[in-house]
């Protein structure tokens, strides 16, 4: 899964992170094989995020932790709109 979510102006820093944390916690989760947060380079306000699950399951259950759905209540309010993003079936070794 890719998905990039914009900040409202200044509050990329806040944003990451918030997405740092969630990387941190969400690695150590059942199915997780990456959660990898990247600033954009030519947008001031945007931060992707790349995340490897072993199956959409193990994503959905991830979304249930208390803590992960915590930090997610901490990201809406300085959003600056509905993250995008997309899903992706892996071709290439790993």
């Amino acid at each position: 899964m890719t998905g990039t979510l914009s900040a409202q102006p200044g509050k990329r820093a806040m944003l990451s992170d918030i997405l740092v944390r969630a990387s941190a916690l969400v690695q150590s989760m059942p199915g997780c094989r990456a959660y990898i947060v990247l600033e954009d380079l030519k947008d001031e306000n945007a931060v992707a995020v790349f995340e490897m699950w072993d199956d959409k399951e193990a994503h959905d259950e991830s979304l249930k932790n208390p803590q992960v759905r915590a930090l997610i209540a901490e990201a809406i309010p300085i959003l600056a709109g509905a993250p995008s993003g997309g899903e992706f079936r892996v071709v290439s070794p790993i």
